[in-house]
């Protein structure tokens, strides 16, 4: 070997060991950065719903959800009022905004203080942990302060109540005080619910946004009261068909014409 391929060895070899700390930070700013880009993508993309408040579960007939978007923002239904905050993950660190934006709707007060448990849990958490569809939120002492499961926004599998539908007359109305209409699809492509008085079932199909619904059969029950009903559930059974795109945004979902024209908007009904 020659002395000028000695030097050459010799001056590489330090070069290595100056480098190698360097690329080693380098590898833990950019594992961390991964990580902390992991965990927060992991908590969007799901309704977020309450199963446990403090070891509890919540009040019966009230919800309590949490959807969290890319650009640091929370929000939902807190049981009573609708919030919005900010939120910031590093790892499985978390912090929320020091104060919630809400709706000024008043309840009952175990539901209003429920309400003002939630909140004290969102400024307290500090860590929190998904493990397949359930999200729990710790405190610095890693007490479990909060239990929430994912709701799956596709349609397949899920559960719908209608809110208002288009009449055939050029409007958009709302259902009859005092009636109900569902709407569950199912994964098998099959529609089913209850029409304010009748059962129907009606095959579906699916393509991006893009929907389609054949026509509907169902059940042939009369029904008197409330006045309008019947008329009501012939006129949304003929509006499905009319659907050709759908829109799920959170815990609303819109159908819409070929044209544009509003045939449905629905409220999605939550599993436990």
């Amino acid at each position: 070997m020659t002395a000028s391929n000695t030097g050459y060895e010799r001056k590489e070899k330090q070069m290595i060991k100056y480098l190698t700390p360097a690329l080693v930070v380098l590898a833990i700013l950019a594992l961390s950065a991964c990580s902390s880009s992991d965990s927060s993508q992991a908590l969007t993309g799901h309704i977020w719903v309450l199963t446990e408040l403090n070891g509890k579960a919540p009040l019966p007939d009230t919800t309590i959800i949490a959807e969290f978007d890319e650009d640091g923002k929370v929000g939902g239904s807190a049981g009573c009022n609708n919030y919005n905050t900010t939120y910031t993950v590093d790892g499985n660190k978390i912090t929320f905004g020091e104060q919630a934006a809400t709706t000024l709707m008043a309840c009952p007060e175990p539901i209003m203080q429920q309400e003002r448990d939630y909140f004290d849990v969102l400024k307290n958490a500090a860590t929190f942990e998904i493990v397949e569809d359930g999200l729990t939120l710790y405190d610095n002492d890693g007490n479990a302060l909060a239990v929430f499961s994912a709701q799956s926004q596709d349609l397949a599998g899920s559960s719908w109540e209608v809110i208002a539908y288009n009449n055939g007359k050029q409007a958009v109305v709302s259902v009859i005080i005092g009636t109900e209409i569902t709407a569950d699809f199912g994964e098998d492509g099959q529609l089913t619910g209850n029409a304010g008085c009748n059962n129907y079932f009606a095959s579906y199909e699916t393509e991006g946004d893009k929907i389609s619904i054949g026509p509907a059969g169902s059940t042939e029950m009369g029904c008197s009261e409330p006045e309008g009903i019947m008329e009501q559930e012939q006129l949304y059974l003929a509006a499905l068909q009319t659907a050709d795109t759908y829109k799920i945004q959170g815990l609303d979902m819109e159908m819409r014409t070929e044209d544009g024209a509003r045939v449905a908007s629905f409220k999605r009904t939550l599993t436990p």
